[in-house]
């Protein structure tokens, strides 16, 4: 595939519906997430829409991060970039999770090269006045670009975010990004009534803004928690887990498949399926057969292909992603990923051929039994 090819995907259909076996009901990654009977293994790269596409590159250029997401235009064309280069079985919505506290006023930017930084720390109860509840009013943007992406993708399933309080919490105190974690987990540890009034706030807000992308029509939420690996389990368990379950119970009525992901959370897979998701991620540090044995019984895990892998020849990507695809068969469902998000210098081409790799071959599989 020429570097700046636009395929279609011949999996996404306009006139999808909800009948049985047709459209979203007969969807592979929803299948999966519901650890239902699968044709092939559903896959879907976190960071599938964004800065490795040369053309989101050229539609980005010269704007600014958080202004593209509030673009419904501009969300809805990197959306779906990658739906048309790949056969993936499910789109990202292209956000950020800072997206929901710039919202709401908190005095925050994306800084190239950086991460968001946050221009006031919270550091003492004063600071908390600055999380309030969010509306569907505070995102008009988010709720006009889901709708618009659900007519686009027919029966491909859009997938919703938000980032899991304690990340959100992480950058909040720490003022930007951190390798320790030391004033977050100062607070954590010091501060506890502080802590879980911060956490509870992030929650409620986590909560909005999740309800918001299924009212328009996302059909699965993914709940990032990207720097809870920061943590032991005994403190997982206590200063984190009665937030992100609460997160997961009030989002259950909205009737989809809820995932929930973190980076180096190999000791907290058992805690994290505890909390209420339907689907564990697991990143690449674990294999999927030995996570399947931490996770609590009635989870699917989606995983874990180490995205550094992605630079080798073809051959060991193939090897490595037989690998994974043959130990998630441990598992009660199984959706293809990477064990964390696509690097910005990796090739577009290598992303389309493991999508078709992984069709191929879990078809294959499940034909031999």
């Amino acid at each position: 595939m020429a570097e700046d090819a636009v395929q279609p995907n011949a999996a996404v259909r306009p006139n999808a519906d909800a009948r049985p076996g047709s459209g979203l009901a007969a969807s592979p990654f929803l299948l999966a997430c519901r650890r239902e009977p699968v044709p092939h293994t559903p896959v879907w790269f976190m960071r599938q829409a964004g800065r490795s596409l040369p053309e989101y590159l050229r539609v980005r250029e010269g704007v600014p991060m958080l202004e593209a997401c509030t673009r419904p235009d501009m969300i809805v064309e990197i959306t779906m970039q990658p739906v048309r280069r790949y056969a993936i079985d499910a789109a990202i919505f292209f956000s950020d999770i800072m997206v929901p506290l710039k919202a709401i006023g908190v005095d925050l930017d994306i800084k190239p090269g950086v991460g968001p930084v946050i221009a006031d720390p919270i550091r003492d109860a004063a600071g908390l006045e600055a999380i309030r509840e969010l509306t569907p009013d505070d995102v008009p943007y988010v709720s006009e670009a889901v709708r618009g992406l659900v007519g686009e993708l027919g029966s491909t399933p859009l997938i919703g975010f938000a980032g899991a309080p304690f990340t959100l919490a992480s950058y909040l105190i720490e003022g930007g990004p951190s390798k320790n974690h030391d004033r977050t987990k100062a607070m954590m540890y010091g501060e506890p009534e502080l802590w879980h009034a911060l956490m509870d706030r992030l929650a409620d807000l986590t909560i909005a803004y999740l309800k918001v992308q299924v009212e328009a029509g996302a059909s699965a939420l993914q709940l990032f928690d990207s720097w809870v690996g920061a943590v032991a389990p005994e403190d997982y368990r206590e200063s984190i887990f009665p937030h992100t379950s609460r997160i997961f119970r009030e989002i259950e009525g909205l009737g989809v498949p809820r995932i929930h992901f973190g980076v180096g959370t190999g000791e907290l897979l058992g805690l994290m399926g505890e909390a209420g998701a339907d689907v564990v991620g697991v990143d690449w540090r674990v294999p999927l057969d030995e996570a399947a044995r931490r996770v609590p019984a009635g989870r699917a895990l989606q995983g874990n292909l180490d995205p550094a892998l992605l630079y080798a020849p073809w051959e060991v990507v193939e090897r490595r992603a037989k690998d994974v695809l043959d130990r998630g068969r441990a598992a009660e469902g199984h959706v293809f990923n990477l064990g964390h998000g696509v690097q910005p210098t990796t090739d577009p081409d290598v992303l389309a051929r493991l999508a078709e790799f992984v069709h191929e071959y879990s078809a294959a599989q499940r034909r031999q039994g």
